[in-house]
């Protein structure tokens, strides 16, 4: 799914209204029945709602939809932060469209008793400069409301991209954003205030978006769907990829249990983990099924025998960077093999900033922010931070995955790819190490770099998903991502999108 960014957001609907063709209020009316279905689905009846509206096209969804809420049984309060004379030709046509009975008071006689849901309709992607009032007070209000919060395409207040840090916005409970998720929403500056983000489809020009330029994407399930490869009636494990980890140390064995585990699951014929053989017996008692590479030494020293038999490798996760490490990386990355660099793997290439010019293209790096950080160099905003993740991605010719939510795959060409998948319960030891091994496994098995990195981690964030709904955000840890990345792949393996 493409994000549009700047003007193009606003484009996007008059080439719509231009080309369908369909005016601006058919086009508002369109997107307000899919903002009530979406309320009527996921709001009790019982629950009073409080629409707070403003003077533009946000403020006219905002009256749609309590317009057709109220005919539905809702109980509604419309709110207005502006004189009726101040509003958009929109905004005022929907508000004399509401029907008898439903209540329309000034923002300052706002009522909201125990159980309000309020729909945030203030402000949407058109906010310029600083919030002043009336709007000032309605955004603090609606936050020192205590009461569950929907905000319509954006929380007011937000710049639909970058600058939201330290900006007062509305913080939502949930973002109903339409069309494609806007860029703010995705990034840690404004994310947290939007909750869960939710994207609505309101049947903007197909045309227009299938043209539209942007480095921006969201791998949602229908994209995710489209990058499986088939797996041939004939096929035997020595065609079917065969993945080397290099994972774990003494004492450190569960990084390399958990990336064996996940990269089982990702297809590939054959999986070789090579660690100190002191710890050899973790691996075989958890993975039965992957051949196992001892190094005599208690720490990664070596190459395992005949490097040729391998066609991608996963390094990094509990390897620790013990000198005789940083020799034998460097041995690994001559070796030329597609590789899914992770953990300590990443810090002995930023403290060693040579070793980079010998990562294979096509490679993947997969950095969380300190990480990043370490290879990039420090930025002061969220824009600098993707500028730098470019810089390097390109620079190396290979994808990387900036972890966290959202979790953003930055290609060699500079395109960044936003996941959907995915929650904070897996904001756990381990979880990474989990993403390096089903990373390595999908490159083995044959998927381009760019493919293999965009689902694998949206499956990782879908393994994520069903054991948090199993075991709950806080009790689930990183190895419940395993035991669930077949339910996950069996999603969208099944799904047949055309």
């Amino acid at each position: 799914m493409k994000i549009l960014t700047g003007s193009r957001i606003r484009e996007a609907d008059r080439y719509t209204i231009a080309r369908e063709p369909i005016d601006s209020i058919a086009l508002m009316e369109r997107a307000s029945e899919s903002i009530a279905q979406w309320v009527a689905g996921h709001v009790r009846p019982e629950c009073p709602l409080a629409f707070f509206v403003g003077k533009g096209n946000n403020g006219g969804d905002g009256l749609a939809v309590a317009r057709m809420l109220h005919r539905a049984g809702f109980s509604c309060a419309v709110y207005l932060a502006f004189g009726r004379d101040e509003l958009s030709e929109e905004c005022r046509f929907n508000l004399e469209r509401l029907p008898r009975g439903l209540s329309v008071r000034p923002m300052a006689e706002a009522s909201l008793p125990e159980g309000t849901v309020i729909v945030d309709a203030l402000l949407g992607t058109g906010v310029r400069g600083e919030l002043t009032e009336p709007l000032l007070g309605a955004v603090r209000r609606i936050n020192s409301s205590g009461c569950r919060v929907v905000s319509i395409d954006l929380p007011s207040g937000m710049f639909s991209e970058f600058g939201n840090a330290g900006r007062t916005t509305v913080r939502a409970t949930t973002t109903l954003t339409l069309e494609f998720p806007k860029l703010a929403l995705l990034l840690p500056e404004g994310g947290e205030a939007a909750g869960e983000v939710v994207v609505l489809p309101i049947g903007l020009s197909e045309e227009y978006m299938d043209r539209a330029e942007s480095l921006y994407f969201y791998t949602d399930a229908a994209a995710a769907a489209r990058l499986p490869l088939s797996r041939p009636k004939f096929a035997h494990k020595g065609n079917c990829g065969h993945a080397l980890l290099v994972c774990g140390s003494e004492d450190m064995a569960g990084a390399a249990v958990l990336a064996t585990g996940a990269a089982l699951r990702s297809g590939c014929g054959l999986v070789t983990v090579h660690l100190p053989r002191s710890e050899r017996v973790s691996v075989h008692a958890n993975s039965p099924s992957a051949i196992v590479s001892g190094d005599p030494e208690p720490v990664f020293s070596r190459l395992p025998r005949d490097m040729g038999r391998y066609d991608a490798v996963g390094v990094g996760p509990g390897v620790g960077q013990d000198p005789r490490s940083f020799e034998a990386l460097e041995a690994l990355l001559r070796a030329g093999l597609p590789a899914v660099i992770d953990a300590d793997a990443l810090n002995m290439l930023s403290a060693r900033t040579e070793l980079q010019r010998l990562v294979a293209r096509g490679s993947i790096l997969t950095p969380h922010l300190g990480e990043l950080r370490r290879l990039a160099g420090d930025w002061a905003s969220e824009d600098e931070k993707i500028e730098k993740t470019r810089d390097l991605a390109s620079r190396l010719g290979c994808c990387v995955v900036v972890k966290g939510a959202h979790t953003m795959v930055c290609s060699s060409d500079g395109r960044c790819f936003f996941n959907s998948s995915g929650n904070p319960g897996m904001a756990k030891g381990g979880s990474g190490d989990v993403l390096t091994g089903f990373l390595a496994g999908l490159l083995a098995r044959g998927y381009e770099p760019l493919a293999a990195a965009i689902l694998g981690v949206y499956l990782h964030g879908r393994a994520g998903d069903r054991a948090a709904d199993y075991y709950g955000q806080e009790a689930m840890n990183a190895g419940d991502l395993i035991d669930f990345l077949s339910e996950a792949q069996q999603e969208i393996f099944g799904r047949d999108d055309g």
